[in-house]
């Protein structure tokens, strides 16, 4: 686990992958039919797999890289009924009642990893601990009791929290007891292991690359994979953000990264509990410890962004090193990562069919939440399959059209998005390819094409079109991670244009450059 200080480089190894469980399945190969076609093998996928295996569903899972290898295993591994945004905002954009279906949703999905854990015996490291969160000055005390207020309204379990409870100097607290954590990877992992077999069959290294909606006499959708494809009644997009153009939906999403780092302590005790602390509106670091088989870490996670749109993102991490070393006496930072989560404009995520009627189902929007939203959207597509309405499923509709809810956070977020477009097409500053130094990557204008120029520690140069493959945008260099990033709705792909995440299907265009003047595509 290295930090590269001279290329200002993190690596991509989360906590949870140094203390990963494996994985092992085979990738798809040729042609399969299967009543449900789930894309995507992280959280959501592979709940909702057993769930709809314990159902009675014939299921098959595609997962691009490995189980979990994505989202779930670059996330907190963190449970908890409460919600980014808040119990205060929910109750005002929503209503009393919606708050205490939220809350009581995400504790059902807390209850369902916690009997998975106990009934298959998967070995993840999961504890029940209290949530905190606190303000290290006064401009977040009224936030905090504002939620405080609301959430005790709804029925969570939440407190005031005493003087010194979280370990961390503040103006003020409160608590949340029983909620959880977790190796989300080694839950995931297992989980997966557990119910492939008989009615569920898992595939990695299958990369979704083409989807074909069911022909109107009542046909099976077609989901084309790298070496093969399934037919299936029912198709699942458990990706964190559907991948394909879903303008609908990807129109209403708010798209981040944020890093973590773990480390080990020369001396004093690591924090017991999830514990978010906020040093202002927009700073807010989620600290836990994590242990597993007598080694110790403490994890700090923060310091998000908007997707493609930082240009020094290695400042990101800095800032949660040097929070670490201020509040801790820190041996080693043995992790340094980054995750992606997806914010919805309305404050709920979209869970359940495209479009009424249809059997093409999303899950999407979970912001930081995901690993128990994740987890409630198995529960409902699960019953949305078995044409069962609930609570649940009515309020996380994915078809709902909340305008007056969502208004202020679309405008925003395509606002952004809108003044990225404009900047990379009408005022590119092109750079000539000598100038791009080792370990770093650029965007440069060859006879009219915009090129995402890589020149790696040996000074070999990798060439890929820059023009998203997904809406056509153009990609953003990601310095601390080595990825191109695409501004617009945040897919991401390797310095060898190969897709990492997001809704793009296919790879950037490789290219071949000759004479520092030509490109020519390979």
């Amino acid at each position: 686990m290295d930090y590269n200080k001279n290329h200002n480089t993190i690596t991509t190894k989360s906590i949870w992958e140094s203390y990963s469980a494996g994985s092992g399945f085979d990738m798809l190969q040729g042609t399969i039919t299967a009543e449900v076609a789930v894309i995507g093998g992280g959280i959501t996928g592979i709940t909702t797999a057993q769930l709809l295996k314990e159902a009675g569903h014939n299921v098959v899972v595609l997962e691009a890289m490995q189980v979990g290898a994505a989202n779930t295993g670059h996330s907190t591994g963190n449970l908890y009924v409460a919600v980014e945004e808040g119990f205060d905002t929910i109750k005002s954009k929503y209503t009393l009642d919606d708050l205490k279906t939220v809350i009581a949703a995400r504790r059902a999905a807390i209850n369902l990893i916690e009997q998975n854990v106990n009934v298959l015996g998967l070995d993840c490291d999961f504890k029940t601990v209290p949530f905190y969160s606190y303000s290290a000055n006064d401009e977040n005390v009224s936030k905090l009791q504002k939620i405080v207020k609301a959430g005790q309204e709804g029925g969570a379990p939440i407190t005031e929290a005493q003087p010194g409870e979280t370990g961390f100097e503040n103006k003020y607290a409160f608590r949340l007891d029983n909620q959880a954590q977790f190796n989300p990877l080694r839950y995931t992992q297992q989980l997966a292991k557990a119910i492939d077999g008989d009615n569920c069959k898992i595939f990695e290294n299958t990369r979704v690359v083409e989807i074909h909606d069911a022909d109107e006499d009542g046909g099976l959708v077609r989901v084309v994979a790298n070496d093969g494809e399934v037919h299936a009644k029912y198709v699942i997009h458990a990706t964190h953000t559907p991948v394909g153009v879903f303008l609908d939906f990807h129109s209403l999403l708010g798209t981040y990264r944020e890093y973590g780092i773990a480390a080990r302590l020369a001396s004093g005790t690591y924090p017991e509990g999830t514990i978010w602390g906020y040093y202002n509106i927009n700073d807010r670091y989620s600290i836990r410890s994590y242990e597993h088989e007598g080694e110790q870490h403490i994890v700090v996670v923060g310091q998000p962004h908007e997707v493609g749109q930082k240009e020094n993102n290695t400042e990101n991490i800095q800032n949660l090193e040097k929070f670490l070393h201020d509040h801790f006496d820190v041996a080693e930072i043995t992790n340094r990562w980054g995750g992606q989560n997806y914010k919805p404009a309305d404050g709920l995520p979209y869970i359940g069919r495209k479009s009424k009627g249809s059997n093409i189902f999303v899950a999407t929007g979970f912001s930081t939440d995901g690993l128990t939203y994740g987890t409630l959207s198995a529960m409902i597509i699960r019953d949305l399959i078995a044409d069962k309405e609930t609570d649940f499923s009515k309020l996380f509709d994915a078809t709902r059209h909340n305008p007056l809810k969502a208004a202020g956070k679309f405008i925003k977020e395509n606002a952004i998005n809108a003044a990225e477009i404009i900047k990379d097409y009408v005022f590119f500053k092109n750079t000539s390819v000598d100038e791009i130094p080792a370990g770093e990557g650029k965007v440069v204008e060859f006879d009219g094409h915009k090129v995402a120029v890589f020149n790696d520690d040996e000074g070999e140069l990798k060439a890929c079109s820059a023009i998203c493959t997904h809406m056509g945008c153009v990609v953003h260099w990601n310095g601390a991670e080595k990825t191109w990033d695409c501004p617009r709705h945040a897919s991401r792909f390797t310095t060898d244009g190969e897709v990492i995440e997001g809704p793009a299907l296919k790879p950037l265009a490789k290219i071949t450059l000759e004479d520092n003047s030509d490109v020519i595509p390979t």
